[in-house]
């Protein structure tokens, strides 16, 4: 095995092990993540031909995730402490998540690692939060973390899954039992969803469901036909698995409750609930952006600010308990301006775009994973509307690490006749 396969096998592995674990173990966003970083670092002096391997694509994904930090940096520079307040320097992550892309463009992973990667995190995310919920009679499930990050990402990890199984089913009849592990992988993660009473990570599941509906009408008619003889099968199966966990689950509780917190807040005036409380940060966002709309408050400044509104009597006390307003848009107004969401629309809209463009490839492997990268930045959008998912670890970490990947190996699945004209090496 020469020198690059055997860098590029080491990668597939790191993708998968980074899926996997990613909410599985305490520190399953960090792990991987350093490793990788550490080889790219014991590997620069040896590098070549890094810019003719890349094109104006890899590139602007680069500048949107450079921005980012940038912009970041900026904002929690001047206090001199964003090291202590970002223990673990999350403001560089997306530049470093930069490298990483380049590295994993230079050698690209195994397309059936990172399916295989989303399946196993799925399903081992669904038996945690059983085991959880039936063994330790928890209410709500997280393993040890939040349970809204950790609902969030289960329920796209679940959806990813289901993509896969179609992936799967390109490969004909030798992939089979790999289809079924993909669909009880994507039941595990949806399971895991409901189990963790994430409600508004719920708001996601139509958005997502479109796309994997999108991703079934991708697949070759000859592949869909032959699986409708069988769809019968696998929609019962899906609906055991949906009325067990609803009765398992009882998330419908966690919605009534939402809907009796809702109309609280708004006919008599009760604040304190966990639906308004999200108001009344989203409130104080607002009036901060309208106060300081070019540059925001900054990270130092914020919370202050925030507390100040709070002894005007303009906001229920209880917003003071939180670090951030729960939302990643209002939070980025408050924080940063006009400046930051410049930057937040980049890093969502960069690879977006570019994800969005290749689902019409004449490949349906490529098709699939680019659907799978419009999943995953959807996702992520919607899930910052009410949480400020980008100010999480795992968060953080799985926005750049899902993107990254996806991005890394749909490139690498792309005949080179595909590509756009590359950069000339200096």
């Amino acid at each position: 095995m020469t020198m690059s396969r055997f860098v590029v096998f080491t990668n597939g592995w790191f993708l998968f092990s980074f899926l996997a674990l990613l909410i599985v173990i305490p520190r399953g966003y960090a792990i991987i993540p350093l490793m990788v970083l550490g080889v790219i670092l014991v590997s620069l002096p040896v590098m070549r031909h890094v810019s003719s391997r890349l094109d104006i694509r890899d590139l602007n994904f680069c500048l949107a995730l450079f921005l980012y930090t940038a912009i970041w940096l900026l904002d929690v520079w001047q206090p001199g402490n964003w090291w202590i307040d970002n223990g673990i320097a999350m403001p560089l992550w997306p530049a470093l998540a930069a490298m990483v892309l380049i590295w994993l463009r230079l050698f690209p992973p195994s397309a059936a690692l990172w399916w295989a990667g989303l399946c196993t995190g799925s399903l081992l995310a669904g038996s945690i939060a059983l085991f959880e919920y039936r063994v330790l009679m928890h209410d709500r499930v997280g393993n040890g973390m939040n349970s809204i990050p950790f609902g969030n990402l289960a329920l796209l990890l679940g959806c990813l899954s289901l993509t896969a199984s179609f992936w799967w089913l390109l490969k004909g009849r030798c992939a089979r039992g790999k289809v079924w592990f993909a669909l009880a992988a994507a039941a595990g993660g949806m399971m895991a969803s409901l189990l963790s009473g994430t409600r508004g990570g719920w708001v996601a599941a139509p958005v997502l469901a479109l796309l994997v509906w999108i991703a079934w009408q991708s697949m070759p008619d000859h592949e869909v036909r032959h699986w409708r003889r069988r769809n019968w099968l696998a929609v019962t199966l899906v609906l055991l698995i949906f009325v067990g966990v609803i009765v398992l689950g009882e998330p419908g509780s966690r919605l009534a409750a939402a809907v009796d917190q809702f109309q609280a807040y708004w006919l008599l005036d009760d604040r304190g609930g966990s639906v308004g409380l999200r108001f009344e940060m989203w409130k104080a966002g607002v009036v901060l952006f309208s106060q300081s709309p070019m540059m925001g408050w900054g990270d130092a400044g914020l919370q202050s600010a925030r507390d100040a509104l709070v002894a005007q009597g303009l906001l229920h006390p209880g917003v003071s308990q939180f670090t951030q307003l729960h939302s990643d848009v209002i939070d980025t107004a408050a924080r940063r301006g006009l400046i930051g969401l410049v930057s937040l629309v980049a890093f969502y809209g960069v690879p977006l775009a570019m994800f969005w463009r290749c689902r019409k490839d004449p490949d349906p492997n490529v098709r699939l994973v680019a659907i799978a990268g419009v999943m995953i930045v959807t996702s992520f959008m919607v899930f910052g509307l009410s949480q400020s998912m980008l100010r999480d670890v795992r968060g953080l970490s799985g926005y750049l690490g899902l993107c990254v990947g996806c991005w890394a190996v749909l490139r690498s699945l792309e005949p080179t006749s595909h590509s756009p004209g590359h950069m000339v090496s200096g």
